[in-house]
């Protein structure tokens, strides 16, 4: 008869193993939002598609958009993301996105929140993908992808692009690029132009989040001496 050995919750083993299932059910979990995700964002677009399909064939007016809501509604009581506003949203982003060989590709990459906040702030084709790959490259949450947007991050990444590797000497190449490399906008809110050492520590204190926010994903805030 084989006899149970105890197993002792503090072990290594233990642990190393219960550290692999967790690890496998987080994965599992993604993995499912993310298809969650982009089964939701092509049914939007699907709706957005035949919203805009029907307007144009059959001249129908806003109305439609608001009484297709209200039916939706009324079929699945307290179902979300189908009031009018949102719908509006649906047939702009097919509108704006199907045509186009940069965005159209990347609709599933990202939430549908994030989507809309990069739809309304950004115009530029080149600005929207540069949004999209990043929130989905760096994990960006809706309040650091609006931050990023609002602190000019792509305008800030152009000013950064150069073209020192082909037209500068080797000895002074390294040197220009460093000088682009690490700028950082600190746009502390009325924080004047001319300050002290102490005025600009106390500010970064009271806007540690923003400033923070400003180096991307790379640093941590673990404390003030």
């Amino acid at each position: 008869m084989a006899i149970e050995n105890d197993i002792s919750t503090a072990s290594a083993e233990y642990l190393h193993f219960r550290d692999g299932i967790i690890r496998h059910i987080k994965s599992a979990q993604y993995e499912a939002l993310k298809a969650v995700n982009k089964e939701m964002i092509a049914l939007y677009w699907e709706i957005g598609r035949r919203i805009t399909e029907q307007q144009s064939a059959l001249g129908w007016g806003k109305s439609v958009v608001e009484t297709l809501s209200r039916d939706i509604q009324k079929e699945f009581p307290g179902i979300k993301g189908f009031g009018s506003s949102n719908m509006w949203d649906m047939a702009r982003f097919y509108a704006e996105y199907q045509s186009n060989e940069i965005l159209q590709p990347l609709v599933g990459e990202i939430s549908w929140s994030k989507h809309i906040v990069i739809l309304t702030k950004c115009k530029d084709t080149r600005q929207r993908q540069f949004y999209i790959l990043a929130t989905k490259r760096y994990g960006w949450t809706k309040d650091v992808l609006i931050n990023k947007i609002e602190a000019k991050a792509y305008e800030n990444y152009l000013l950064g692009q150069s073209n020192f590797e082909t037209t500068l000497p080797d000895k002074m190449k390294n040197q220009a690029m460093l000088a682009l490399k690490d700028e950082y906008t600190l746009s502390l809110a009325g924080f004047p132009d001319e300050h002290s050492e102490y005025e600009l520590e106390q500010a970064i204190v009271k806007n540690i989040r923003a400033f923070l926010m400003e180096f991307g994903t790379d640093f941590s805030f673990t404390g003030i001496a």
